[in-house]
């Protein structure tokens, strides 16, 4: 059998992964200096050069894709790309030099392809390995062998402490997407009730079967829907909105006239460094009546910076 999952484990779990990911934040160099990109070393005066280089090699491989080809991949040709993906926007770029590789004119042009391209293909990982789950016979042990659950159990635990959470509590998650891992951290290992609110009814699905497998769907609830869905009836102590959960602008404004004054909401952006090719959140201002209390920023092997904010004025 797999771990007991305890709370004296989650802790072994988060710390032993941030030991595994250090290593590989940085992948080609620590600083801005010297070794970054395919193994060549140049000097900090052609940096910016070298790094729009490889964002629009990127771009050139992924912009003509139509979004089955990225879901589908049966060839997982696409994977060296997605790692090339990863261990760009993990370079320990400062902040003043990613804004001159970011706002570069050029640049714009493969934002959202870029954007796009990653979502979806995370979208494909998590597909992936519910269906592990679902054919394993240890489905808490293969949930943990899913790359990216280090990230998940950090941005868990910041969402659980920034919101002031307590065992008993509900929360929602708007983009529960077809693994719901926050949900399943948050509930499993912390005690809360959770709704994950999805808009493709397949994803919606075979995340209630992945629930299901893993004993927690009495737990846990998904709702096939989108921003329309909010508020629901249940009462809930914190709403989280998926970093890929789309249309930013959309969402935020149908939140700021439907929801209750007093509620809260978390949100997750890609703000420093290269993190921010990730981000879309930029392109529009929240609405006034939110206020932001509290803004935690990452730590490997998280990207997301973790935004609080509530809802102060109808």
């Amino acid at each position: 059998m797999g771990c007991q999952f305890t709370e004296s484990c989650l802790a072994v779990i988060i710390m032993s992964s941030i030991q595994i990911y250090k290593p590989t934040t940085s992948v080609y160099g620590t600083d801005i200096y010297g070794k970054h990109i395919s193994d060549v070393t140049y000097s900090t005066g052609d940096f910016t050069e070298k790094i729009i280089e490889e964002v629009f090699e990127i771009y050139s491989s992924i912009k003509d894709l139509k979004d089955e080809e990225i879901l589908q991949d049966p060839s997982n040709h696409l994977i060296p790309i997605f790692q090339r993906l990863d261990h760009l926007i993990a370079l320990n770029v400062y902040d003043k030099s990613g804004e001159a590789i970011l706002f570069d004119y050029v640049f714009n042009l493969a934002f959202d392809a870029i954007t796009r391209f990653r979502s979806l293909y995370t979208v494909k990982l998590e597909i992936e390995h519910a269906h592990s789950i679902l054919e394993s016979r240890d489905p808490w042990e293969m949930l943990t062998n899913f790359n990216y659950i280090s990230n998940y159990l950090k941005l868990s635990l910041t969402e659980f402490q920034g919101a002031g959470l307590k065992p008993g509590d509900n929360v929602v998650f708007l983009g529960s997407g077809p693994l719901p891992l926050t949900l399943i951290v948050l509930c499993h290992w912390y005690g809360l009730k959770g709704i994950g609110i999805e808009q493709d009814p397949d994803r919606a699905e075979l995340s209630r079967k992945v629930l299901e497998k893993l004993g927690l769907s009495d737990q846990i609830e998904i709702i096939n829907g989108d921003q329309l869905t909010l508020p629901l009836k249940t009462r809930s102590e914190l709403i989280m909105i998926a970093a890929q959960a789309e249309p930013k602008k959309e969402i935020f404004n149908h939140l700021a006239k439907v929801l209750p004054v007093g509620t809260k909401l978390s949100y997750r952006i890609y703000e420093k460094g290269l993190r921010r090719l990730l981000d879309t959140f930029y392109l529009f201002e929240l609405p006034e009546q939110f206020e932001e209390y509290l803004r935690v920023q990452p730590e490997p092997p998280v990207n997301n910076t973790v935004v609080f904010v509530t809802k102060d004025v109808c």
